[in-house]
């Protein structure tokens, strides 16, 4: 292993005497070079503690410590883009919390850094998945979600957690992440997966490129719900949900987005859904995307507005989106929507097909 001071800008790095937080950190700020680098810190805390990162590209290990007084790793992959990246890693002990800051230099021989950019201005690239890594999901950013059919919304298919008798729901193929619900026997299994599901991210721009499925019965979407909800004290819908793409076979190529709180919620009201026909989005990739910020959330297919929905300052019940909020992707088979005019067995196995999803903050 190379030594950790060949990895690191080691002279960029903050050093952190005091201790504002009451947890103690030999550096409060970590400047790794574009190749891949590991940096040791201690951590001294008054009780237990846990250390998490909110970006994929650096790990944390051990990310829990009885000890009071204990060193953890923070650990960079190499960056493969012609731009800066920027983390963090949260170190919390009881009600305390220390973040401390990690950039990487720009691997200024890449040409991946247009394709990335933001098209909207002053936001930069947090978090992504391209899908050109192996065959399956990275577990460290993605959860399967598991549960019978008819869970919910009287849907037809059961979830699994990647695969069913061999056969897989969710695979990675020609940079491309391929959700298929498919039948065996009397019954229908696809898949529904989540993005950072612990921490999710609270405002932003977020974008997927996605081919729809086709056939009468088919319920694709890309949409959002709050991390760590107690749906018991925080039901739904008043917790809030944001749908960014949504489409229904039953009406081929006609994609809307929505948001659902305790006062809106179903209601099909210009004031909290639209619908665009999108005469190709059962047969090529289309971008669907949303910027959320604390006054609105704008929905765009292809980078063109769709409708924008406001925060009218009469609280909750009108704005739960205040807190963090983690992606779903999932393709569902028939149900309350997706089965309003029945479905067609007959077209199984169906894919939604996920060219890339990317999340970037200011």
């Amino acid at each position: 292993m190379m030594c950790l001071s060949c990895l690191l800008f080691a002279s960029c790095d903050g050093d952190n005497n005091d201790t504002p937080s009451g947890i103690d950190v030999t550096v409060s700020e970590m400047h790794f070079s574009k190749s891949s680098g590991q940096r040791q810190i201690k951590v001294t805390a008054p009780t237990e503690w846990t250390a998490e990162t909110d970006v994929s590209w650096v790990t944390v290990t051990p990310s829990h410590s009885k000890q009071l007084s204990a060193y953890i790793m923070v650990e960079v992959t190499a960056n493969a883009y012609n731009s800066v990246r920027s983390g963090h890693v949260t170190i919390t002990s009881g009600n305390l919390k220390r973040v401390l800051s990690v950039e990487q230099a720009p691997n200024e021989d890449s040409q991946l850094t247009d394709s990335l950019q933001c098209f909207l201005q002053g936001y930069s690239l947090v978090w992504h998945d391209e899908f050109n890594k192996g065959t399956r999901l990275n577990d460290e950013d993605w959860t399967h979600e598991v549960w019978p059919r008819g869970q919910v919304n009287n849907e037809i298919q059961a979830y699994v957690n990647g695969e069913y008798n061999g056969r897989r729901v969710t695979e990675l193929n020609d940079g491309k992440l391929l959700i298929t619900a498919f039948q065996e026997g009397n019954n229908v299994y696809s898949g529904r997966v989540y993005a950072q599901e612990n921490t999710g991210w609270q405002y932003g721009y977020f974008e997927a490129k996605i081919k729809l499925p086709k056939s009468k019965g088919t319920w694709p979407a890309f949409w959002m719900m709050p991390a760590n909800n107690d749906f018991t004290s925080n039901p739904w819908p008043n917790c809030g949900e944001i749908d960014i793409m949504e489409e229904v076979g039953a009406v081929p190529n006609e994609v809307s987005s929505t948001i659902h709180c305790k006062r809106y919620n179903n209601g099909g009201t210009a004031i909290e859904h639209r619908a665009r026909k999108v005469n190709t989005a059962e047969s090529a990739f289309h971008i669907y995307s949303m910027e959320w910020t604390e006054e609105y959330m704008t929905f765009y297919i292809d980078h063109q507005e769709l409708f924008t929905y406001h925060n009218d300052g009469k609280g909750v019940d009108t704005w739960p989106f205040d807190r963090p909020f983690y992606i779903i992707l999932n393709l569902a088979w028939g149900g309350d929507w997706g089965g309003m005019y029945g479905v067609d067995d007959s077209a199984l196995p169906v894919t939604m097909a996920i060219e890339y999803v990317r999340v970037y903050q200011k």
